[in-house]
């Protein structure tokens, strides 16, 4: 398998842990027996999750409540994993956050933050521990994009191009690393309903239909499954890899013009 067995001392570090996605996928790795060390800048809900995957699972929960935005919160997560005696063997890049609106009316020092977070924080950690993953000849790596980075979105322009930059640098990444013995997946989820949707200021459930929403629980499960086989890239769900596929392949032209139909006909 792609991802290192799990030992005492050895952890699987998750970013944006506090909701969603992120926790869910730190359930799944406890639920394989792997230690975590939860991030994210909500202690209380941090220590929450920890409590609860060390009672169902009894693996070592760490929680680190810092905004990774910052590279003085950055430092301070490093100094408490070296200082917990912890090798991260499995980096899972998952916190981030979205906009919406057109992009003209937005707050561009929200969106620099969001660049930073979604963008510059994934090169970071990827900084930090793929090289040590290598020396070692083991390791995995899952980096949080979106099917949105597989084409422009009209009133989320810069969410999807920093879901783009995500996608792209995993796959060269991948690619840089083969024949290391580490790993470097992409996932690509689509509606998903968490907490996203209200942080971006964006009400998908009125332009999505029901059957296009999948579990968090189920792409989280899912995310695992495909860091544990190594594979590139991972889109949950039948919907979703359609759309992912007419993204790439769908003249630019056609797609900001039902883009901007679409996202309009949800602010009406």
């Amino acid at each position: 398998m792609a991802i290192p067995d799990p030992s005492k001392d050895s952890t699987a570090l998750v970013t944006g842990a506090s909701s969603g996605i992120g926790a869910d996928i730190a359930r799944s790795l406890a639920k394989r027996g792997h230690n975590v060390v939860l991030v994210a800048r909500r202690e209380e809900r941090l220590v929450e999750l920890a409590k609860e995957l060390v009672d169902a699972h009894q693996v070592r929960a760490e929680v680190v409540a810092v905004d990774l935005q910052t590279k003085a919160g950055r430092k301070r997560m490093l100094k408490e994993i070296e200082e917990a005696g912890l090798r991260v063997d499995v980096l899972i890049n998952n916190a981030g956050f979205g906009s919406a609106g057109l992009f003209q009316r937005l707050d561009g020092e929200r969106e620099a933050e969001l660049v930073r977070l979604n963008c510059e924080v994934v090169v970071s950690l990827c900084g930090e521990f793929v090289p040590k993953m290598v020396d070692r000849g083991a390791g995995a790596v899952l980096n949080v994009a979106s099917t949105a980075g597989f084409q422009p979105l009209p009133t989320q322009a810069t969410y999807s191009a920093s879901k783009a930059f995500v996608l792209t640098f995993t796959q060269a990444l991948a690619a840089d690393l083969h024949g290391t013995g580490v790993t470097a997946t992409t996932l690509c989820p689509g509606p998903v309903k968490t907490e996203f949707g209200e942080v971006a200021g964006l009400s998908l459930e009125s332009v999505m239909p029901e059957f296009a929403w999948v579990d968090s629980a189920d792409v989280a499960e899912a995310a695992v499954k495909g860091l544990e086989r190594g594979k590139g890239v991972v889109i949950p769900g039948l919907l979703n890899r359609a759309t992912a596929v007419g993204g790439q392949f769908t003249p630019r032209s056609v797609l900001l013009g039902l883009g901007r139909r679409v996202y309009r006909l949800g602010d009406s």
